[in-house]
């Protein structure tokens, strides 16, 4: 092999290698953000933006990894499509994680003198009506 060759397969595995680290900060990163998020009654933006940087990074690292088996480099592919289904995963979870919440309904019923008189009723974030018991 001569020195551009060995030198190309150097910036190869270590564009490899960090990617892979990458897909696995990023990851852990989102699940954590989008619970604390939930915890703290935060609006979606930054579970969006979460869930959108989960889906470009999964088609990046399939791009990389057709990349490298094109060009006969099978660990290096094996490795960046192993982090392209992760992400995809993650991007799913996401997803679905974000359609739950924002069809989650519920109930805050206000009260005079000990006694419920109505409600307000809730989708996701969003107040749709008020609602008389009596």
């Amino acid at each position: 092999m001569n020195t551009i060759t060995k030198r190309s397969s150097r910036i190869a595995a270590g564009l490899a290698a960090l990617m892979t680290v990458a897909t696995l900060a990023v990851s852990a990163a989102p699940a954590s953000a989008s619970g604390l998020s939930a915890a703290l009654g935060m609006d979606n933006k930054g579970r969006q933006g979460d869930k959108n940087n989960m889906r470009n990074l999964g088609v990046g690292l399939g791009a990389a990894a057709a990349y490298s088996a094109l060009k006969g480099k099978g660990t290096q592919a094996l490795v960046l499509g192993a982090g392209a289904v992760y992400a995809g995963k993650k991007y799913e979870d996401a997803r679905k994680a974000q359609s739950q919440e924002n069809n989650r309904e519920y109930r805050r019923y206000r009260y005079s003198n000990g006694k419920r008189v109505g409600y307000y009723k809730y989708r996701g974030d969003k107040q749709v009506g008020y609602y008389r018991l009596r």
